[in-house]
């Protein structure tokens, strides 16, 4: 199974889009740049055909991987982030 994230900007807005080879649908996780060293993580979404795929793991490693590549932090305001970033303290300094 191939998981293809793609991250789409558009001014203050931006999301990190999920494809999976073979399966319908896209996933995303959106998130608010509020400045360039602060992004908010607004809501990840998994459509049914893509659940349980691991997808929106995939997603948040991308977030969590970008964030420390480019020097920023992430607000977690998103339910699924803020779980995960629970799940995996070793993650924490990506977040405020």
């Amino acid at each position: 199974m191939t998981i293809t994230i793609q991250r789409e900007v558009n001014g203050s807005k931006g999301r990190y889009a999920a494809t999976v080879e073979g399966i319908e649908g896209i996933a995303e996780t959106t998130y608010s740049i509020a400045s360039p060293t602060l992004v908010i993580a607004d809501h990840t979404g998994v459509p049914d055909s893509m659940r349980g795929q691991g997808v929106a793991r995939a997603l948040a490693e991308r977030f969590i991987a970008d964030a420390r590549a480019e020097g920023f932090k992430i607000m977690p305001l998103c339910p699924f982030i803020n779980a995960e970033r629970k799940k995996h303290p070793e993650w924490s300094e990506v977040f405020t």
